[in-house]
């Protein structure tokens, strides 16, 4: 018999929502075959079977939530009758071999070379590998064994890894003895942080029964993780700057009616995604990345834009936008905002991009600061166009008025490459004919 895992749909996955089964006991698949639907915090995928086999017992009924990664939820067995061989399954984005005599995940990525599977009873025992003698000894470990060691205090030079070329994952550490650990060295991962401890409501005043408690879905959870972690530990900074719009107003309105005949039709904030991805062009310096490595300079505007679906936010991407037309870009995005609320967005379509466009103009806000979405270094928040008086040539007048502000990662984007983006956006989205320059 073969344990069919929850599989780790994204990087960042850690628990899932098993939404449908389409398979039951006794059926027959084949690799390929769509076998579950599993919704994860940001979209709804399909898991397909890599092997052939009989569905023997289905372990985790349909619509089963916080269902963690690598939890079995079915089990497959050859028609032979003999254990099916599956590839190695994601932990938290890297490799993981199975038990040696256990299951292994049916639904994952192509098989990769592996290790000879170790003897269970030596698992604990039997040091990993490391560099040769003489140098400084590294174990290789995945960052989850690595966080999960260095809360129970485990020595894992004493641990014996099962992962792909005798790397240690977290199975490999259930059952070490724990307090054995060496003392920390140069080389040793840094001791993980306590988490800030909040108090509950009723230590702050607000007593039980008062409120209605709604359950945290892992969107939410998602969302306050990477928010949080965001504001806490990238310095961020504001940059506002005032457009006037009456000109883009008059151009969509000529754009859509050439555009009518074909069922496009764009948006005020399709402008934005263009002139934000053209003014990144023009300043390369503020389409970049932090990375402990250095500063990444993006070749492409892979612009994210925010939409907001039940329960959450997420941020699809139209990817290279600055080589695409404003009816493709208001194609895309109207396709993009649908399948997002859908659930239905593939993890490459709304994970990574390099700048994000977060847009509350249809909600009558007048200005707002966003949150940087890492890794991108800028955010720019799009209040609404309203009318307000502005002085033309020194004399009062009356102008469509829409307020941006860029929030930038002050370790990547300086306030004065900032300004210059900002002066070419404005200057572009005041006069959107320089777009096609």
């Amino acid at each position: 018999m073969t344990d069919i895992l929850m599989p780790a749909l994204s990087p960042t996955m850690e628990e899932g929502v098993l939404a449908k089964w389409h398979v039951k006991v006794g059926d027959m698949v084949k690799a390929g075959d769509v076998i579950a639907e599993i919704e994860t915090d940001k979209a709804t995928m399909e898991v397909e079977a890599v092997d052939e086999g009989e569905v023997t017992d289905i372990l985790v009924a349909e619509g089963t939530e916080a269902v963690k990664v690598n939890t079995p939820i079915a089990r497959l067995k050859g028609e032979d009758g003999a254990a099916v061989s599956s590839p190695p399954r994601a932990e938290n984005g890297e490799g993981d071999q199975p038990k040696a005599g256990g299951g292994a995940p049916a639904a994952q990525t192509p098989k990769a070379p592996t290790t000879p599977a170790a003897d269970p009873s030596t698992a604990s025992r039997s040091p990993s590998p490391s560099l040769r003698d003489g140098e400084e000894t590294r174990i290789f470990a995945s960052p989850l064994a690595r966080r999960l060691a260095a809360l129970g205090n485990i020595d894992l030079s004493g641990v014996k890894g099962t992962g792909p070329h005798g790397r240690i994952v977290k199975r490999d550490l259930e059952g070490a003895p724990t307090g054995v650990a060496k003392p920390a060295t140069a080389s040793a991962p840094a001791p993980v942080g306590e988490p800030r401890k909040v108090q509950s409501l009723a230590q702050m005043g607000i007593p039980d029964g008062s409120y209605d408690l709604v359950p945290l879905d892992g969107m939410r959870k998602a969302i306050a993780r990477r928010l949080t972690d965001s504001f806490r530990d990238v310095p961020h900074f504001p940059l506002t700057i005032d457009c006037r719009i009456d000109g883009l107003l008059a151009a969509r309105t000529k754009v859509n009616a050439l555009l009518e005949k074909d069922g496009v039709k764009v948006s005020v904030n399709d402008f934005v995604i263009k002139a934000s991805a053209m003014a990144l062009k023009a300043v390369p310096e503020a389409n970049a990345s932090y990375s402990p490595e250095g500063i990444a300079l993006h070749h492409h505007a892979d612009v994210a834009m925010a939409v907001a679906i039940d329960g959450g936010l997420i941020t699809p991407i139209i990817r290279k936008a600055e080589t695409k037309t404003l009816s493709q870009i208001a194609t895309e995005s109207k396709d993009l905002a649908k399948r997002a609320r859908d659930r239905k967005l593939k993890p490459e379509e709304f994970q990574g991009g390099t700048f994000s466009v977060s847009n509350l103009g249809m909600f009558g806000i007048k200005a707002f600061a966003s949150i940087i979405n890492e890794p991108q270094g800028a955010i720019m928040s799009v209040g609404a166009g309203e009318q307000r008086p502005v002085v033309v040539n020194g004399q009062l007048a009356v102008a469509t008025v829409m307020t941006v502000t860029l929030t930038c990662d002050h370790r990547v984007v300086d306030g004065a490459i900032g300004a210059k983006f900002l002066q070419v956006f404005k200057a572009m989205i005041e006069d959107p004919v320089t777009m096609l320059a």
